[in-house]
C-alpha cells in the first residue's frame, strides 16, 4: 500500500489550533518544505513542538503560532532564530521553556501514551519558577525522593524530514544523528515524512539507520532539498549564505517583504530550482 502524497495533501489535513511537532535539531534536517506550506496556507493558531531552528522562526513570521515549547531556537551557527527573538520581544507568542532533558521526557511520555514522566532534570533552577504550571512528585519507593514531573509533549501531527523513505513510509536518516525524530514519530496522532528521495530498497547506512517504521507514518512526501536551508547530511549542508540572509531579512519591513516573496513564490520545483540556480 503506498502512503504517497503531494505537499497539498500533507497541509490540506491539518487545521487552524493543532499541536504540531517538527523533527530535527535547530537548523538540521527540518522538513522546510512543509514549513513553507504551512507559511503559504491560512493555516493559524498553531502550537509548535520542536529543538527549534528557522521552522520556528517562519512560522512565527508568518502569524502561524500561538504558542512554542522548545528547549531552545537557535540557527546553529547564528545562535538565537531572529524571528522567534521578534515574537518573543514583541509578546506575540507565548513560550513553554524546558531544558533538554525535560523536554526529552516529554516527548517519551508521549510516545508511550503516558501522562508524565519523573525527571531529577530541572530541580534546583528556574525551569520551574518560570513554568509553575509544572508539578512534582515523590517516589513511591523507600527514599521518597522529589521528582520532576514532566507533561507528555502529546501531539496532532509531527512532521518530519529524512534522507530516504520508501512507499509506505519506512524512512532512515543516513546522517551523524537521529535527532529524536523516532519519538516525534510515536507521539503524534499522525506523522507526515518528507525525505529526499522515495527508494524501492534502502541500500545506504546500517540497518539501525532506518529509523521511522511505517507503522508510525500516515503520509509520505518526496521533497528533493527539502531540509533547504537547514543541513541535511550527507546529501548537503546548511546554506550558511543563505541562512545570513534570512537574517539580514529581519532588518527593515522591506528587506523581509522582498525576501519572503522570493522564499515563498511559486512551487516546491520553483523554489527548488531557484535554488540550484
Amino acid at each position: 500500500m503506498t502512503k504517497v502524497l503531494a505537499i497539498e495533501d500533507v497541509v490540506g489535513g491539518l487545521e487552524s489550533g493543532m499541536t504540531v511537532g517538527i523533527g530535527g535539531w535547530g537548523s538540521r534536517r527540518k522538513p522546510m518544505a512543509l514549513v513553507r506550506a504551512i507559511c503559504r496556507s491560512s493555516l493559524r493558531d498553531l502550537t509548535v513542538i520542536s529543538f527549534g531552528g528557522p521552522d520556528v522562526g517562519l512560522l512565527c513570521a508568518f502569524g502561524k503560532v500561538r504558542r512554542v515549547i522548545a528547549p531552545f531556537v537557535t540557527l546553529d551557527s547564528i545562535p538565537l532564530e531572529p524571528w522567534f527573538r521578534i515574537a518573543r520581544q514583541r509578546g506575540l507568542i507565548e513560550f513553554t521553556e524546558y531544558d533538554e532533558g525535560m523536554f526529552m521526557f516529554g516527548l517519551l511520555a508521549a510516545a508511550h501514551r503516558l501522562p508524565f514522566l519523573p525527571t531529577r532534570a530541572g530541580l534546583g533552577s528556574d525551569v520551574m519558577t518560570i513554568n509553575p504550571d509544572l508539578r512534582t512528585v515523590r517516589s513511591p519507593y523507600s527514599d521518597g525522593e522529589e521528582l520532576v514531573a514532566v507533561p507528555a509533549l502529546t501531539m496532532d501531527v509531527a512532521l518530519l524530514h529524512l534522507n530516504r523513505a520508501d512507499q509506505r513510509g519506512n524512512a532512515q536518516y543516513l546522517g551523524p544523528d537521529p535527532y529524536l525524530d523516532d519519538l516525534y514519530a510515536k507521539a503524534a496522532t499522525r506523522c507526515y515524512v518528507s525525505c529526499e528521495r522515495l527508494v524501492t530498497e534502502f541500500k545506504e547506512g546500517p540497518v539501525q539507520s532506518l529509523l521511522i517504521s511505517r507503522s508510525m507514518v500516515t503520509g509520505v512526501v518526496e521533497t528533493p532539498g527539502g531540509a533547504h536551508f537547514t543541513s541535511c547530511e550527507p546529501d548537503y549542508g546548511r546554506d550558511e549564505a543563505f541562512q545570513r540572509a534570512y537574517l539580514e531579512a529581519t532588518t527593515s519591513a522591506d528587506s523581509w517583504r522582498n525576501f519572503a516573496q522570493r522564499y515563498l513564490s511559486g512551487d516546491e520545483g520553483d523554489y527548488q530550482r531557484a535554488v540550484a540556480g
